[in-house]
């Protein structure tokens, strides 16, 4: 099946290789989601610092937003199952690394390779998806459906296996569990999947690789501010290099013939906007997820295990809500009102949890309730930022216009949390007393504060520059 028109017709294989490009998806979120309960055992088994432990995720999430759209450009040069199967025999060595990880920079170089790995499955699953089923558009929404909805049950799954795998088994098979998936991925693959189609064209590797060594210095420099000081020179000359490689990035993209984001999509309406406010949402987002996982464990002294239930709630409220609800309400109220709306709330959550929740704490009073506002907010707010952010595009720009918007995500994440992490170290430092579980509770004060700042931010700027989108404009967002 080597072209579209012939994958466009009704291949008889086309539910079974749904169900595998679901499971791939569902891999992939949930890879960024099921470590998040098992932060605090593999800190006491590798020797993380409390500063350091956030490379866990972000290693894994700059990796795949910074190469998501080189993965996009791969799989339509290479042809989509090619790159689907790479990316899962990457994913699934990578895993293997992490889960035999014997100090922290070994774990970190497993999830960076975890991270590229899932940036070359995610685009070309989506793109075989799309071509599956584009000849029937009944069916491409029916596919579309579980397509979202394994994306939502990759998260919600995530926080939950996490603490069923460390409490019962151990934090290694948070990373472990996916070689047999990918082995099983890898053997079906091929019967299942049509080669796909292939375009002539070059590899934008230059600005690949200057947009993730960006990425990476940035948050770098960041994260070892507090240790090495904001105006040492090892900082300032990390950030100022990240910087210049960023700046180096936009010059290729305006210079380069075929290169990995061409600018003039910019010109589209709320592209732009809708990025930022990704960008802000997943500021707000991430943080208060990581932060509650290490609140619940390092100062209520939850178990892993009741502290993947403890974020059950959250999680299946958000499953209900995307399902079910919110594309209602933007029908009624629109993209906007639903964004801003969403935004405040998610604020207003992280503003909860920065001044109610005390060392001797509970669930149910100082946790549940701030957690139901935060899983609200992200609820209402992240479909509408999608969509604002591939609204206007044209058709044959949404592919680009939906790896933009997941990068964008990604980046938002691994920025936010180093400033967050370095904001919550330097208060727990600061701390004057002798009660280490005080300090610490300090500074994640600290950071759900500033968190709901960002999410603040998001609101506002959604309010001046979020336009509505003329009827029939929108998209519907590609993963979590």
């Amino acid at each position: 099946m080597g072209t579209q028109a012939a994958l466009s017709q009704a291949d008889p294989r086309r539910w079974k290789a749904l169900a595998l490009l679901c499971l791939a998806n569902f891999i992939v979120i949930m890879d960024t989601s099921i470590i998040g309960v098992a932060l605090p055992a593999i800190k006491e088994a590798l020797g993380y610092t409390q500063e350091n432990l956030q490379w866990i995720f972000n290693a894994y999430v700059i990796f795949f937003g910074g190469l998501l759209l080189l993965g996009g450009r791969l799989s339509d040069l290479f042809g989509q199952r090619r790159i689907f199967m790479w990316g899962f025999l990457i994913l699934t060595l990578a895993s293997l690394l992490a889960g035999l990880a014997w100090n922290e920079e070994s774990l970190n170089v497993g999830r960076a390779l975890q991270g590229f790995g899932s940036a070359l499955i995610a685009p070309s699953a989506l793109t075989i998806v799309m071509m599956l089923f584009s000849g029937n558009p009944r069916e491409l929404g029916k596919a579309l459906g579980f397509w979202g909805a394994s994306a939502a049950a990759g998260g919600s799954a995530g926080v939950f296996l996490g603490g069923v795998i460390t409490e019962w088994l151990s934090w290694q098979w948070t990373f472990l569990i996916n070689v047999p998936v990918g082995i099983i991925a890898l053997l079906v693959a091929p019967g299942l999947l049509g080669k796909g189609t292939r375009r002539e064209g070059s590899i934008d590797v230059a600005g690949s690789i200057s947009v993730t060594a960006a990425l990476v210095l940035v948050v770098y420099g960041i994260v070892t501010a507090e240790h090495n000081g904001w105006g040492s020179p090892s900082t300032v000359w990390t950030l100022v290099m990240g910087a210049a490689l960023f700046l180096l990035f936009l010059i290729i993209q305006a210079v380069k013939k075929e290169p990995l984001v061409p600018l003039r999509i910019f010109k589209a309406p709320n592209l732009a906007a809708g990025n930022i406010a990704l960008i802000m949402l997943s500021g707000g987002w991430i943080p208060l997820w990581y932060f509650l996982n290490l609140y619940m464990q390092q100062v209520l002294k939850f178990s892993a295990f009741a502290g993947g239930v403890g974020l059950l709630p959250m999680t299946i409220l958000i499953a209900i809500f995307m399902i079910f609800i919110t594309g209602k309400w933007i029908g009624k109220f629109g993209i906007k009102a639903n964004l801003v709306i969403g935004l405040i709330a998610l604020g207003g959550s992280m503003l909860l949890f920065s001044g109610n929740t005390p060392a001797d704490g509970n669930f149910v009073m100082n946790v549940l309730p701030a957690s139901l506002l935060g899983a609200l907010g992200m609820s209402l707010a992240y479909i509408p930022a999608t969509m604002a952010a591939m609204s206007g595009v044209k058709p044959e720009e949404a592919g680009l216009a939906s790896g933009l918007a997941n990068t964008s995500y990604q980046i938002g994440s691994a920025i936010s949390l180093a400033i967050m992490v370095a904001i919550a170290a330097s208060s727990t430092a600061a701390h004057t007393g002798g009660d280490p579980v005080a300090a610490l509770n300090d500074g994640f004060h600290q950071a759900f504060f500033w968190s709901g700042i960002v999410a603040f931010a998001g609101a506002l700027l959604a309010l001046l520059f979020i336009h509505s989108p003329k009827q029939g404009a929108s998209n519907a967002p590609t993963a979590m």
